[in-house]
């Protein structure tokens, strides 16, 4: 059997930062109205699973063909059991890559845990290269962290990775309309701290999102936005940034907000997606979840991973493209690259 599966999991639905545009939308929105939609995430859900029922499926990924697996949240790093059910994963033979906000690894203990239990990636979440605009858009609840925080956090695990191989580095960026310049500013301060990958994102919001029109592109931003992707490409700064193709790929989605066709998609071929009550969904993608029938969904509570993703397509014709699958790309394809220790810095 194969091992070509990439499995995001979202391990945990609280998150310390209140980002307007996160994608498990905001505790303000949700106080008294909690969503009840099949796939609609809330920092507020009450049937995140226990850590028995996620330990006893990650116990199932050995001999199964999920190669790795992007642990994410909320934040995944502020729950004590993610470490072990991160120590199960590698135990079974599996990649490992952390999607984090970057505050957790100012905690010299996470750091060293981490670099023990030799995680492959540590992706960490940073909108601009400007501290206050930063702290706008990824504002903390609490108001005690913020950009030089993460950033803090960041130079921690580097330090103490010393020249290890791994875990390699990252920056991921989300890319709104206003600031297109954060595609190649972000990339000079992720240069310079000396992290190893970089990959921008277009903001993913649904339309009738209250940010939509002041996050979103349109059509006319194609020319700003793409102009800053080309310069990125032409002098990368030492940084692995995903395959060139994802330039096109990323103009392509912000010149429309239409769903479109998407030729042999990996999902729910190579990609699949597991939320914090336990759902399994085939792919990210908020179309491609709201699309899923009652009838074909499915969940990992008390199941096997041996036996979930045995039956699968070489590769699916899917007509609901969304931006969402533009950010899903890296997940699968460029990650390879983005963890090639090989890469020079």
């Amino acid at each position: 059997m194969p091992r070509d599966v990439t499995l995001l999991w979202g391990l945990r639905s609280p998150c310390a930062f209140a980002c307007p545009h996160c994608y498990f939308g905001t505790i303000e929105e949700h106080k008294g109205n909690l969503p009840q939609q099949a796939g609609v995430l809330s920092h507020l859900s009450r049937a995140d699973l226990t850590a028995p029922t996620l330990t006893a499926f990650a116990r199932t990924l050995t001999g199964s063909p999920v190669e790795r697996v992007i642990i994410a949240g909320g934040e995944p790093l502020d729950w004590p059991a993610t470490l072990g059910i991160i120590s199960l994963i590698k135990g079974a033979g599996c990649q490992v890559v952390i999607a984090t906000n970057g505050i957790p690894l100012t905690r010299p203990h996470i750091v060293e845990q981490l670099l023990a239990l030799g995680v492959d990636g540590v992706s960490v979440s940073l909108d601009s290269a400007d501290a206050d605009t930063n702290d706008t858009m990824r504002p903390s609840r609490s108001g005690r962290f913020g950009y030089h925080d993460v950033l803090a956090g960041i130079s921690a695990l580097l330090k103490a990775r010393g020249d290890r191989p791994g875990p390699r580095v990252g920056i991921y960026t989300v890319v709104t309309r206003s600031r297109p310049q954060e595609i190649t500013d972000v990339a000079r301060l992720a240069a310079d701290i000396g992290v190893d990958y970089y990959v921008p994102q277009p903001v993913s919001l649904p339309s009738d999102h209250q940010l939509f029109d002041a996050l979103s592109h349109t059509p006319a931003d194609v020319a700003s936005v793409g102009a800053h992707l080309e310069r990125l490409y032409a002098d990368p700064h030492g940084l692995a940034l995903p395959d060139p193709s994802y330039l096109q790929r990323f103009v392509a989605a912000i010149s429309t907000q239409d769903s479109g066709h998407v030729p042999d998609c990996f999902g729910g071929a190579r990609l699949y997606f597991v939320q914090p009550d336990g759902s399994l969904w085939d792919c990210p993608s908020d179309r491609r979840i709201a699309a899923t029938a009652p009838e074909h969904q499915r969940t990992i509570r008390g199941g096997d991973a041996r036996t979930l993703f045995a039956a699968r397509p070489t590769c699916t014709n899917c007509s609901l493209f969304s931006r969402d699958c533009v950010n899903m790309w890296p997940l699968v394809l460029d990650m390879p690259r983005l963890l090639n220790t090989g890469v020079p810095r």
